[in-house]
């Protein structure tokens, strides 16, 4: 097993085991589970039974699978059982499931009783690299993703790498958008392990490389918990990531939507001069083969990259890279963006053209 410490206030770890449930520690006497449908027909009765027999009254709540739990509905409704079970500021929350649950299970535990312990097990590769560590919560509204939230950090991110095996192969490809996006950012080491033949749930390196994915996270949000800074370049690919998840109603899965981001920022970062990673980016998508969609207008765009959070009242601002491992935050105007979203619409018709040709024998 890994044990990574994440030195923040309050302090917090995360745990990485092959295929066990039994290192989540958890300190109060109460918890509750709050699971995605899925994730809780596969694995909710191990890690329930794994917390009953050390002794922890645990109890269930179950909400709807990907973004729909995200709602101000499914916050109250959590709300409102927590309430009725009686809990107190002395039990917890543990998340199980993938990103979506733990930004709304974080998000509830961050704001029931103003704050009661929050643990998470995530379920799928992008949770366990991004959003079970570091302390972001959320929930969405119609007018964009993650306008609501919190940050409140877990006392323990356990990861089981079992569960992974359970996993759709293109969900386990989504999920390797966040490795992929941390190797380009601090470790090209990581960026290549995943870009490797054999990339996958089975890897005999999967612990380590993990590991190497998370470690990249915690060594930032150390240096800035709450994303006054450095913690922003964590959003590379984001910007277009949730413009289009928002336009499509969530249809592009997130990790998809990462790779797509990630191609779309390193176009940007090519017009403006910067050092060049589209090759790399388009070798991800490659990879990754994300399903085909209706690609917006860049004006269709426009009010989701105002609402960013990372716009300010100077205007848009990307992060872009100034060759690999340079992240910077950079203001970029319309003019400067709207040419590269042509390239970039070329770029995923030819691949997606290629990925189609090449189907029949793929299966």
């Amino acid at each position: 097993m890994t044990t990574i410490l994440v030195n923040t206030d309050p302090p917090s770890m995360v745990t990485i085991a092959a295929n066990s449930f039994s290192a989540l520690v958890v300190s109060e006497p109460r918890a509750a589970i709050v699971a995605d449908e899925r994730a809780w027909q596969l694995h909710g009765p191990a890690l329930l039974g794994s917390l009953h027999i050390r002794g922890l009254d645990a109890t269930s709540i179950v909400v709807p699978a990907g973004e729909a739990c995200k709602s101000l509905v499914e916050f109250g409704r959590v709300h409102s059982r927590l309430a009725r079970l009686n809990f107190t500021r002395d039990t917890a929350i543990i998340s199980l499931g993938g990103g979506a649950v733990s930004d709304l299970a974080g998000f509830a535990a961050a704001t029931f009783l103003r704050g009661i312990a929050f643990y998470t097990v995530p379920t799928t590769l992008l949770a366990m690299i991004d959003a079970a560590v570091g302390g972001k919560t959320a929930i969405n509204i119609p007018e964009g993703k993650n306008l609501v939230g919190a940050f409140h950090q877990p006392r323990q991110a356990h990861v089981n790498l079992g569960v992974l095996s359970t996993l759709p192969p293109a969900v386990f490809r989504q999920g390797a958008a966040e490795l992929f996006k941390h190797g380009l950012l601090a470790d090209d080491a990581l960026s290549c392990a995943v870009l490797r033949p054999g990339f996958g749930p089975a890897d005999p390196d999967l612990e380590s490389i993990v590991a190497a994915g998370v470690t990249v996270k915690v060594r930032v949000i150390e240096r800035d918990p709450r994303e006054t800074g450095e913690r922003a370049f964590l959003n590379f690919g984001h910007t277009l990531a949730h413009a289009l998840e928002a336009l499509t109603d969530h249809a592009v899965p997130h990790g998809d939507a990462v790779g797509y981001g990630m191609h779309f920022a390193a176009l940007v970062g090519w017009r403006l001069g910067l050092g060049d990673v589209s090759p790399k980016t388009l070798a991800f998508l490659d990879y990754q083969r994300p399903a085909p969609f209706a690609l917006p207008t860049f004006d269709a765009l426009r009010p989701y990259f105002a609402r960013d959070k990372k716009t300010d009242s100077s205007g848009w601002r990307f992060v872009l890279l100034d060759g690999a491992r340079q992240p910077i935050l950079r203001r970029v105007t319309p003019a400067e963006v709207e040419p590269v979203w042509q390239k970039f619409c070329d770029d995923l018709r030819e691949l997606w053209n290629e990925h189609s040709r090449l189907a029949p024998s793929a299966t």
